[in-house]
């Protein structure tokens, strides 16, 4: 962890706290750093999410019936 970290208060559900000081103690790292490794992953995800959102803003719309004989044609349902 860096030494810039902010302190936080977090609430946990107890099988969720239990579970993470078990990962702490057989992987030898902090609760701290995993809930921040997570917190990072989650938080990239979203970011490609809305990339990719941002891409296709220029694509023209169709409509729920129009996707679905198209899936059809294509023979995907």
């Amino acid at each position: 962890m860096t030494t810039l970290s902010k302190r936080s208060t977090i609430y946990l559900d107890p099988e969720l706290h239990q579970a993470l000081r078990l990962k702490s103690l057989e992987t030898s790292r902090s609760m701290s750093e995993i809930i921040n490794e997570v917190l990072k992953e989650s938080l990239s995800e979203d970011a490609e999410d809305l990339d990719a959102f941002d891409e296709r803003a220029e694509e023209s719309l169709i409509s729920y019936e129009q996707m679905i004989k198209r899936l059809k044609k294509d023979g995907r349902l």
